[in-house]
Formats: C-alpha cells, structure tokens, sequence
C-alpha cells in the first residue's frame, strides 16, 4: 500500500497492511514541514531463529512503532527524539516499511523456549 506524501493532513489518516503473520495497523499524520508522523501497533508472530540453537520458532510481536517520515531529504535541526525515514519518491510505502520493520525485530538476539 502506497501513500502519497502530500495528501497526508492533521486528519489521521488510517492504514492496516498484512503481512503473512503480522500487522501492521496505524495513522499517518502531517506534523510540520516535511515530516509526517506514522504511528502503528505491530502484532502477530514471526518465524525467527535461536540464536543459540540455531532452531527456527514463532516469534510472539506486539509492539507500537512511531518514526518521521520526511518527503525528501531531512534538512532540519529540530531536536526530535524519534527516527526519521526519508522518502524520495513522496509516497509512503507501507509495504516495505512493515518489511524493514520485520527484518529489525529479527535482526535482534532471540531464544526459544528450550534455550531460555
């Protein structure tokens, strides 16, 4: 699902992407300037590895995502706390950022109930 940057208002506007186990639901709101603020809940579970054993297991997710997009380069000096994503092409896709999203959480050190 692919947003366009610039019809993003003050009005949270509302998404729900699906991927295999997880969603990814949430609103897309304009913040100032350039940055639109994406606000999600991510949940479901993700097949992953033991980083001890090496077994592949479900992975229980239930997490809130909250990150900037900016349309274009980030040129601010803002003191702002959360992560910034820059987009190119004015449109937010959502698609690849539930990906990017998943691939971060797998990224992280996990064990399975044997290990733990």
């Amino acid at each position: 699902m692919k947003i366009t940057l610039r019809k993003v208002g003050k009005t949270p506007l509302d998404f729900d992407v699906k991927s295999d186990e997880i969603t990814f639901k949430g609103y897309l709101q304009y913040h100032s300037g350039k940055l639109i603020l994406l606000h999600a809940d991510l949940s479901g579970s993700v097949k992953t590895e033991c980083n001890r054993c090496g077994e592949e297991f479900d992975l229980s997710v239930d997490e809130k995502v909250e990150f900037f997009i900016s349309d274009g380069i980030y040129e601010g000096n803002d003191n702002i706390e959360l992560d910034i994503v820059e987009s190119f092409d004015s449109l937010a896709d959502l698609d690849e950022l539930l990906i990017s999203e998943i691939e971060l959480i797998k990224s992280d050190y996990h064990c399975c109930t044997n290990c733990n």
